[in-house]
């Protein structure tokens, strides 16, 4: 998994995608273990941004912080 963004960079945009979406991190992050099983990480943003008509930067950000969060649950 590389780093999409730097980490000052990531937490700044997940903070601003309630705001911008209407939706919580929490409530993105269910949509994605909900969604399709996607593999590969690209494929997973443009899911999230045909689905739910995202901006790149937010979807990424979400992906990102999903895949972060699953791997962290993994160790």
């Amino acid at each position: 998994m590389s780093q999409v963004f730097s980490e000052e960079t990531h937490r700044n945009m997940l903070s601003r995608i309630p705001h911008c979406t209407g939706r919580e991190v929490s409530e993105w992050l269910r949509a994605v273990d909900e969604g399709p099983s996607l593999l590969r990480f690209e494929e997973k943003v443009s899911w999230l941004r045909g689905e739910h008509n995202l901006a790149y930067g937010h979807a990424k950000a979400i992906i990102h912080e999903h895949d972060l969060r699953r791997a962290a649950r993994h160790r």
